[in-house]
């Protein structure tokens, strides 16, 4: 599959999950530890990572990878400088709340039905069908979530999209107790760094539940679409994020997505850079010293759209951070 080709559909749903939120590892593994690996050691991830400065002070932009593989384990040097000399990290989510379980609660009291009806009463025959099949398909996974297509018959199309496309990237070995961020606020919490939120877990299920009808049952029917390319798709996409390759990761993600669901980019990517930028710039305008790490999905630090280019339009300094892109 060729880059200029239109991404199947795993990759959409992927890219929906990867970008949204990083609360959607709630479903698999709520205040979880990252797991060790044993899969066998590789070169470090080529970090997407900035530094962004004015006269006293800087902050580091890191872009995330919500789910991960033991094998990107350990970081590139580059990160553990950045993570040395931050005072403080922020997460999309402070830390503490993504740990409670009351936020899985919240998760899955949004997206429960509320009229009495099941979700196969507003999907086309085909994708009833589609539904089932993958269902039986993936039962014994469902069912080490405690989860079976009756219950997921009580949730929005949004939800159960998001259970499909979870389910399929951990059959690919993508693991959300191991994503950067859970990584990083491990290593926070034992350093005694400081860390926050650049939103609410409320604030990202909004997000999601947010998307109107047409966009839900588009988003559950990409989902179901998985197949032989599913699996090529997401470690492209995986490896791009290993290669610190940020303009595939533009052209695959963000444009893509731009395409297939404007309405829902611009409210899961657009409006919260938006909001993001005065609160990273807040912390390079306080009093002092001190520098600041932030962790968020690769997403939105990426093209014209992302937090990087629009703190470059403020007249900070922003360079990339990449030894490793020196030696190629």
């Amino acid at each position: 599959m060729s880059i200029s080709n239109p991404v199947p559909a795993m990759l959409r749903g992927l890219k929906t999950t990867l970008c949204s939120a990083a609360v959607c590892a709630l479903l698999l593994v709520g205040p979880a530890a990252a797991r060790q690996g044993t899969e066998p050691a590789s070169a470090p991830p080529v970090p997407l990572l900035w530094k962004v400065s004015d006269a006293d002070n800087a902050v580091y932009l890191l872009g995330s990878f919500h789910l991960l593989k033991p094998s990107d384990y350990p970081l590139s040097p580059d990160v553990d400088t950045a993570f040395a000399a931050a005072d403080r990290v922020v997460f999309e989510i402070a830390p503490e709340e993504m740990g409670s379980p009351a936020l899985g609660m919240q998760m899955g009291q949004a997206a429960l039905r509320t009229d009495g009806t099941q979700l196969n009463s507003e999907l086309p025959p085909e994708t009833v069908a589609a539904l089932d099949a993958w269902v039986q398909e993936n039962a014994s996974h469902l069912a080490a979530m405690q989860m079976n297509g009756q219950v997921l018959q009580m949730f929005e199309p949004w939800f159960v999209g998001l259970m499909v496309t979870i389910v399929e990237l951990t059959k690919y070995g993508l693991d959300p107790a191991i994503g950067l961020d859970t990584h990083m606020a491990e290593r926070a919490r034992t350093a005694n760094k400081p860390t926050s939120g650049l939103e609410t877990g409320a604030e990202q299920i909004a997000f999601l539940d947010g998307m109107d009808p047409a966009e839900q049952l588009q988003f559950l029917q990409e989902s179901l679409k998985s197949g032989a390319e599913g699996q090529e798709a997401v470690e492209k996409l995986h490896n791009a994020w290993r290669a610190g390759d940020a303009d595939t990761l533009w052209r695959e993600m963000a444009l893509e997505m731009r395409d297939q669901f404007p309405k829902l980019y611009h409210r899961i990517n657009v409006e919260r850079n938006d909001a993001w930028v005065p609160k990273i710039a807040a912390h390079l305008e306080a009093p002092g010293s001190d520098d600041t790490l932030v962790v968020v999905g690769a997403l939105h630090l990426l093209g014209e759209d992302g937090v990087v280019e629009k703190l470059r339009e403020r007249g900070y300094e922003v360079e990339r951070i990449c030894s490793a892109c020196a030696t190629r």
